[in-house]
C-alpha cells in the first residue's frame, strides 16, 4: 500500500509534528474497514423473493420446481455478489462512512491514544477501499477544535487517495495537523514520545 520511501517521509512528518508540539499522532492506513459479508447475503435473498413470482404467474410448474429454483436463484446471487468489486459497489456510502467510523474508533482505543499524559492523541485512520478516513482526537484537543476543520482535511486527504496520491494526501494532512497541535498543544519541555511514530498497516 506504500512504499519504503513513502514510509521514511511519514514516518519523518509525524516525527516533525511531535517534535513541534505536545501530541501522540497515530496514522493508520487499512485495505478496507469492513468485510461487508452480509451484504451479497441481504441481496440474494431479496433476489429470491423475488424469483417465485413470474414463476407462478407464467408457469405452470409445481410448487418444489418454484421452490428449487428460488434456492437456486439466492445461492446464485450470493455467490455473484460475494466479488469484491461488485460487494463494494452496493455498499451505501453512508453505510460505509459509518464502518470506516467504528473502525477508526476501535483503532482510537486499542492504539492507546486515550491514555496520553495531556489527553492530546490524534488518529489519522484511512480505508483505502472505501475512499474515505477519519480523524480523531482526544479531548485535549477535541475539546478546542471544531469538527469542520477535520473535515475540510479530510476532503482533500481523501481527494488525493481517489487520485491515487495516498502518501502524498497523508504528509499534508500530518501536516495540517501538526499545525493545529502546535497551535493548541504547544511543545513542552518535558515532553516524552509516548507513542511509535510508525505508519501502521492492516
Amino acid at each position: 500500500m506504500i512504499s519504503a520511501e513513502d514510509h521514511g517521509r511519514l514516518e519523518s512528518a509525524i516525527r516533525d509534528v511531535e517534535d513541534q508540539s505536545a501530541g501522540e499522532l497515530v496514522v493508520v492506513v487499512a485495505g478496507q474497514a469492513n468485510h461487508y459479508r452480509s451484504v451479497p447475503l441481504l441481496w440474494a435473498l431479496l433476489a429470491a423473493l423475488v424469483v417465485p413470482w413470474p414463476l407462478i404467474w407464467f408457469t405452470d410448474l409445481p410448487p418444489v420446481r418454484i421452490f428449487q429454483a428460488q434456492l437456486l436463484a439466492a445461492l446464485a446471487f450470493a455467490l455473484l455478489l460475494s466479488w469484491p468489486a461488485l460487494r463494494f459497489a452496493l455498499v451505501p456510502a453512508a453505510v460505509k462512512r459509518a464502518r470506516v467510523h467504528e473502525a477508526a474508533a476501535r483503532e482510537f482505543l486499542s492504539r492507546g491514544l486515550t491514555r496520553t499524559r495531556d489527553k492530546t492523541g490524534i488518529l489519522i485512520y484511512v480505508a483505502l477501499a472505501e475512499h474515505h478516513a477519519e480523524i480523531l482526537a482526544d479531548s485535549g484537543i477535541a475539546d478546542r477544535v471544531g469538527p469542520e476543520v477535520w473535515h475540510d482535511i479530510i476532503a482533500k486527504l481523501t481527494g488525493e487517495i481517489r487520485e491515487g496520491r495516498l502518501a502524498d494526501g497523508l504528509v499534508a494532512a500530518i501536516g495540517e495537523v501538526g499545525a493545529i497541535l502546535a497551535h493548541h498543544a504547544p511543545a513542552r519541555f518535558d515532553d516524552t514520545d509516548e507513542l511509535p511514530n510508525r505508519v501502521i498497516l492492516l
